[in-house]
């Protein structure tokens, strides 16, 4: 059963996490928009899965992913010195399909309403002129 400080904790790493991710000037990392969308960290604190959001780059998230699994040890270091804790969990990034799968099906979902011949949002409003 996780604790609240278990959960404290994770939060606090998180957001060290996005700054540390944020300070980094590595060419793989930088340009676009990335997003730490949710840090799953063991009870044991022997590993973190950090799901990140990639919007905006030609490559796909693949690359950044790539990238910070091998920044991961600088990482890993940087939490540990910045949280003063001891032992930092393992990172292991993981591209978070969620943001990209919703972006997909609100664009499906537009399509399919122009399709059924309902007018646009903002041209339903215009006729009373």
């Amino acid at each position: 059963m996780p604790s609240k400080n278990h959960g404290r904790m994770a939060q606090d790493m998180k957001r060290e996490l996005i700054a540390i991710i944020g300070e980094m000037k590595d060419p793989r990392v930088t340009g676009g928009l990335l997003t730490v969308t949710r840090l799953d960290v063991t009870p044991d604190l022997d590993q973190a899965k950090v799901y990140i959001s990639v919007m905006g780059r030609e490559g796909g998230p693949e690359p950044v992913v790539k990238a910070l699994n091998k920044a991961s040890g600088h990482v890993r270091t940087e939490v540990s010195r910045r949280m003063h804790i001891r032992k930092a969990p393992r990172f292991v990034f993981v591209a978070d399909e969620g943001a990209a799968y919703a972006a997909h099906i609100n664009k499906l979902l537009g399509e399919l309403a122009v399709d059924n011949g309902e007018p646009a949002d903002n041209d339903a409003d215009t006729d009373s002129e």
